[in-house]
């Protein structure tokens, strides 16, 4: 009898030990490795990565054929969803739902390695987690007929815009002493709100014949290399432009922070930073709201005028008119997203595309050009920029007015595992 109750109490109190939780972590490595793979069959699909380099070098010596790696990701995504219904605390569960949507994002990628193609809206949300808003261009119109009066003369609004971008423009000799400024001062105001690594630095390179003008390739071990295109000329405000988005708090503190997460978590899925995953949207749009960020209200202004105008040696004094403009111009961001819906789903050709930037982005032709080529590119990654930035400004600025509270706010996108719809 003694033996039956023991046998019995022993049966309850299995029945009632909670199992442990599932361990996730080899389901990550499984990610890695696949992104890697995946990576030799799309040159630039692996934006950055610092893990084992052995992972790496096996991905390339002997990697799969695409039919085969998207078996390998459906049965990885099978798996992370049995795992996750058994996860009860909330940082796995957090990072097991952002894990499950990297994973969909990299299956949808092998489809369109593959050619497949879906509507521009579509693609943007199977890859990044997020569906754009796309106005009509009609919508921009009024923003134009304002930009109109700043800019007052003859001939077409884009030639008018050109030629006062161009009274900005900073003189080769001067570039890299501007630049450097300008990126020291996104460092100096970064760093009074969020902890950096003694050891971070990066190397700025000045290069040519590419699609985007600025670019940052984290390296790991808290360095980056940040190039800037110099194939168009720059003007005055791409500095800080530059200098916090690719650097400080933009894609430099991010890859720190991402390989942060990896080496002292052993988060293991963030030793990989695939170019198109539900990361673009957080990255590019803090990257651009990190300059709003770090010169809050009129302060950029305060900056450009005090310090990188005389370095450049342009005026200062007008410096308040520049800055009008470009708050204005800065208003036609969403036409670039229909624009490219319009293009890449086939309802206007490569050169009406490039007139109708002319038009809404107020470029010239060469610049219009320049566009057209990063949106046939990388086709839907144009929306992380935008959508981006007013999904982290509207998070962000959730926090109130205080401006310590919303560089909090901030640094929590890159302290924990986070998806786009987790800031919606």
């Amino acid at each position: 009898m003694r033996v039956m109750f023991t046998l019995v109490l022993a049966a309850v109190l299995a029945a009632c030990t909670p199992l442990p939780e599932p361990d996730i972590d080899p389901l990550a490595e499984r990610y890695v490795r696949l992104s890697l793979e995946i990576g030799t069959h799309e040159e630039g699909y692996i934006d950055a990565y610092y893990g084992p380099p052995e992972w790496k070098t096996e991905a390339e010596a002997h990697p799969r054929s695409t039919a085969e790696l998207k078996a390998a990701v459906d049965a990885l995504a099978a798996e992370l969803q049995t795992a996750r219904r058994d996860l009860r605390e909330d940082e796995l569960q957090r990072r097991g739902a952002t894990l499950q949507q990297y994973i969909a994002s990299a299956r949808f990628r092998l489809d369109m390695i593959d050619g497949a193609r879906v509507p521009f809206a579509e693609e943007a949300e199977k890859l990044f987690g997020i569906r754009p808003t796309l106005r009509p261009l009609t919508a921009y119109d009024p923003i134009l007929a304002r930009i109109e009066t700043l800019v007052p003369g003859r001939g077409a609004l884009a030639d008018r815009v050109e030629a006062a971008r161009n009274r900005y423009i900073i003189p080769n000799d001067r570039m890299q002493e501007v630049f450097d400024r300008a990126i020291a001062e996104c460092r100096r105001r970064t760093l009074a709100h969020i902890p950096l690594p003694q050891n971070e630095s990066f190397t700025m390179e000045f290069v040519t014949d590419k699609s985007w003008s600025g670019y940052n390739y984290y390296q790991g071990q808290n360095r980056s290399i940040i190039q800037v295109n110099t194939d168009i000329p720059s003007s005055i405000d791409r500095a800080v432009d530059l200098g916090c988005h690719e650097g400080y708090p933009g894609h430099h503190v991010q890859g720190i922070y991402a390989e942060k997460l990896y080496r002292e978590n052993g988060w293991v899925e963030y030793s990989v930073a695939p170019l198109f995953s539900p990361q673009g949207p957080l990255n590019e749009g803090a990257g651009n709201y990190g300059v709003d960020l770090a010169f809050p209200g009129d302060e950029r202004l305060a900056f450009e005028r005090d310090v990188l105008y005389p370095l450049a040696g342009l005026d200062p004094a007008t410096a308040q008119s520049r800055s009008e403009l470009l708050r204005a111009v800065a208003d036609l961001a969403g036409a670039r997203l229909t624009i490219a819906q319009m293009y890449l789903d086939g309802e206007i050709n490569r050169d009406r595309a490039a007139e109708l930037a002319q038009k809404y982005l107020l470029a010239s032709r060469e610049r219009a050009e320049q566009w057209v080529r990063f949106a046939e590119q990388y086709r839907s990654y144009v929306i992380n920029y935008s959508t981006g930035q007013d999904l982290i400004r509207a998070y962000v600025e959730r926090a109130g007015e205080d401006q310590d509270a919303r560089w909090r706010a901030f640094q929590s996108i890159l302290t924990q595992p986070t998806l786009p719809s987790d800031l919606q």
